[in-house]
């Protein structure tokens, strides 16, 4: 896994907005309905294409496809696994329950969603991998995709036995590990065409509020140790520099009143057998836990992919305030070749609240902190922008004693743009 040897290297969570029409089919499909499978292939193709072009132009360094082939970020596995059937039933965010008001207000946004991530399959026989025809396909789409490096995601077993609903397995823990057992395949699938892989598990803090809002903070832990085993056993053979966890509140607007503390669960977190950790802190309910990577200090060799935009507001951060956010993490993680910023989780469409455009325009803002901030984080000078020399004064077009560029003071910051050039550990040429 890449580290940021020469400037901080930018990422992001995952899921990206798909286009209206592939929405539209992927939904079709996820009811069941009759979809042409071409037709779905060739829309997969296309928006994948434009979304890998998108992260370039936004300066994303490891980037992925979007997840443009998947319905949503779990219950794509209906496709991939056999076993489940009919409807869960999902109990709802405990913080919305407790604000009615503002549960009327968002009510009628999720029922304009084309895929209803609180009506996901259930468990209904043995769950099993199917064949990897289609996370194969997926990662083909990639293949020659020029990040810096690439990554693809893919759901816990925590995730997919909270929302999609047990009625077969004995118990719980049983069912979390016959699911990872199951999605080994996919795992091993994705290290094997030579991408990262992420693993999302917002089970890990968001079950908190949701399967165990009303039990004892100790059940949670418990099922957060039992989510970790089964995903440590899944990975059973993978290189822990390959993978990075994935682990947030749930990526939705609300109070977000009844989150765990991150200081709960960050000790049990680093137990997983993998080599980076994506978290959110940029939000306003755990901006301030920064300070948890002071008390909890990341594992020798763990890299921190620190969520410094937030994905959920309207708000477009001003390339300072993500530069700030890059510097309390540098800081608090101690090492700041081990940090990778990026937005604070996935960015699927959300109608009502942040829409597309507020996404790219929200994550053009990596960048910029990132090269506001390597020299303030103690990483010595910003580099010169690759493609040109130091002593090069003449860059397009304009001496260094010329006029500072409208918008920008002589004594401002130069901003360090995207680059391909990211080496490994260890390394001495370009990865």
């Amino acid at each position: 896994m890449l580290r940021s040897e020469d400037r901080f290297l930018t990422t992001h969570a995952g899921s990206l907005p798909r286009p209206r029409a592939l929405a539209e089919l992927h939904g079709r499909r996820s009811r069941g309905e009759d979809v042409d499978t071409a037709e779905l292939q060739r829309a997969v193709q296309e928006a994948t294409a434009e979304v890998v072009a998108a992260q370039l132009s936004a300066g994303i360094d490891v980037g992925n496809d979007g997840e443009q082939a998947r319905e949503s970020f779990v219950t794509y596995v209906q496709h991939r696994m056999t076993g489940f059937g009919d409807t869960s039933h999902r109990p709802l965010m405990a913080d919305l329950l407790d604000h009615p008001d503002f549960l009327d207000l968002v009510v009628p946004r999720h029922l304009r969603r084309q895929v209803n991530l609180m009506a996901a399959p259930a468990a209904l026989t043995e769950v099993a991998y199917r064949d990897t025809s289609e996370v194969d396909a997926e990662c083909a789409l990639v293949a020659s995709a020029p990040f810096a490096e690439t990554f693809m995601t893919a759901a816990s077993p925590g995730i997919v036995a909270s929302a999609m609903e047990n009625r077969h397995y004995a118990s719980t823990e049983e069912y979390v590990r016959a699911v990872a057992d199951a999605l080994r395949s996919e795992y091993r699938a994705i290290v094997e065409h030579g991408l990262l892989l992420q693993i999302d598990a917002p089970d890990l803090a968001l079950e908190r509020h949701t399967l165990f809002a009303d039990r004892p903070l100790a059940d949670f832990l418990a099922w957060v140790v039992t989510v970790v085993d089964a995903v440590n056993g899944a990975l059973a053979g993978i290189d822990a520099d390959r993978v990075r966890l994935h682990v947030c509140w749930g990526n939705y607007e609300g109070p977000h009143t009844r989150d765990v503390s991150l200081d709960d669960i960050l000790p049990l977190l680093y137990e997983a057998h993998v080599g980076a950790l994506v978290v959110s802190m940029a939000n306003p309910r755990h901006a301030h836990e920064y300070r948890c990577f002071e008390r909890h200090p990341l594992p020798p060799g763990m890299l921190l992919v620190a969520g410094v935009i937030d994905t959920t507001t309207n708000y477009v951060e001003h390339p300072e305030v993500v530069a700030e956010r890059i510097v309390r993490a540098a800081e608090a993680g101690g090492t700041p070749d081990a940090l990778w910023p990026g937005p604070t989780a996935a960015s699927t469409p959300r109608r009502g609240s942040a829409t597309s455009p507020r996404r790219w325009c929200g994550r053009s803002s990596a960048p910029c902190g990132p090269g506001r901030t390597w020299p303030r984080a103690g990483c010595g000078e910003e580099p010169a922008p690759r493609g040109r020399r130091d002593d090069d004064a003449a860059s397009r077009g304009r001496r260094d004693d010329d006029a500072a560029p409208r918008g920008r003071r002589d004594d401002e910051p130069k901003v360090w743009p995207a680059a391909r050039g990211a080496t490994r550990r260890g390394d001495t040429g370009p990865w």
